[in-house]
């Protein structure tokens, strides 16, 4: 049974919610699960906007033959080709053997490496700038290379002021039944989950991000329609505001984000100890136990924060492995301008710490405090002046930087 909101008289949302997924692309936890959105304009020509992943092909084609109500399908355009938004795209051509395939070029290249199919007869081959008219309505597409894929293309709704934004301002979780972000309190309930999507899964390509911006993102946007998560109305100037900070790899908050790897909780003892000298100096901090805690939220929480200390034990002469595995991957998504510092522990041979400096010193923006705290196996009474004079070092060190 068809399934299905209206965002505008003629444009009608046709995707659909993943409750059982735990792992987004098997790597990130997405507790509340995913939606895969899907978007048909009902204009003189008919348009769908991109396809779904196959755990929800099946209300999706429902719901796509209940919007026709009984029209062909004129053009399916295809954004991104990542499988999560093209699962049923040969399908769709399959039933609607009329409809023009818009896209870019290497996403045609694509869909013959996918399914092995030869499109380009019935391909328009989108081109930065180009044009769509579909009646009442004008359709221009931008080139978005590396967000987060090489054959990105965004669409922009000239007349009703719509973009059609693919995987930017996208949201992790099912959006249950609403479909605008005016429906939910966004700010408290999903800007997490915002951050955390775009740290992951885009964060890398920041200056892709911007130009894409600088293009397409003016005052004319009166709704964003991304490919996960909920529509965009009223919060436009918010998330574009935190797009542009986070795609400059600029703190939101000035405070310090922890991540400790403890074993038996001694190097655990000496980040909450730091973690309360900082609240005594006036700077807010969180906390994340990297054993526990996905590394995909601590990821996002390094975007967030202007200072970061890691904390950890020493294990068969490297660092701990998750603590590796979380440092690897920062470095990885390309974080940049960030102060650093340090916690190390190792009962006979302490090295983490070292270690931990030679991932991320590389990183464009980082600053590394010297101040290293090193401990061998539990902290020691004498110790304590160590971590307060790190303590005061991010003090000193956020309250000369200029405020996020």
């Amino acid at each position: 049974m068809h399934c299905t909101r209206k965002i505008t008289e003629e444009l009608l949302w046709v995707g659909g919610n993943d409750r059982r997924l735990a792992m987004f692309e098997g790597v990130y936890s997405v507790p509340r699960g995913v939606s895969y959105n899907s978007y048909l304009l009902l204009d003189e020509k008919t348009v769908l906007f991109d396809t779904v992943d196959r755990s929800v092909a099946k209300v999706f084609l429902e719901n796509v033959a209940y919007g026709l109500g009984g029209r062909s399908l004129d053009f399916l355009v295809v954004q991104h080709m990542e499988p999560d938004h093209t699962a049923a795209l040969m399908e769709i051509l399959s039933r609607h053997p009329q409809a023009k395939l818009v896209c870019t070029a290497k996403t045609a290249a694509m869909i013959g490496q996918f399914f092995g199919e030869d499109v380009t007869a019935r391909a328009v081959l989108a081109k930065e700038g180009s044009r769509l008219e579909t009646g009442r309505r004008s359709l221009v597409f931008h080139m978005a290379p590396m967000v987060h894929w090489p054959e990105v293309m965004v669409t922009f709704d000239e007349t009703e002021g719509i973009l059609f934004s693919a995987d930017a301002f996208g949201v992790f979780g099912a959006i249950n039944g609403a479909i605008f972000d005016d429906e939910v309190d966004f700010e408290r309930d999903y800007l997490d989950e915002a951050r955390r999507y775009y740290a992951n899964i885009v964060g890398k390509y920041g200056s892709f991000v911007q130009s894409l911006m600088d293009r397409v993102c003016g005052g004319q946007i009166r709704l964003i329609c991304p490919l996960h998560g909920f529509v965009l109305r009223k919060e436009i100037g918010l998330m574009a505001e935190k797009y542009r900070r986070w795609s400059a790899y600029e703190p939101e908050e000035t405070g310090v984000m922890i991540a400790y790897a403890s074993v038996y909780g001694n190097t655990e003892n000496a980040a909450e100890i730091l973690s309360c000298r900082l609240r005594e100096l006036g700077l807010r901090t969180v906390m994340f136990d990297v054993s526990v805690t996905p590394a995909s939220e601590i990821v996002a929480a390094a975007f967030k924060w202007s200072h970061l200390v890691f904390a950890s034990t020493t294990y068969n002469t490297g660092i701990f492995i998750t603590m590796e595995e979380l440092l690897r991957d920062i470095a990885a998504h390309g974080l940049k301008n960030r102060t650093a510092a340090f916690i190390e522990n190792g009962s006979w041979a302490p090295a983490s710490g070292r270690l931990m400096k030679e991932i991320l010193e590389p990183l464009s923006g980082f600053k590394v405090l010297p101040e290293t705290v090193s401990i061998k196996s539990a902290l020691k009474p004498g110790q304590l002046g160590e971590i307060e004079a790190l303590a005061r070092a991010i003090r000193d060190d956020a309250e000369s930087a200029p405020r996020a």
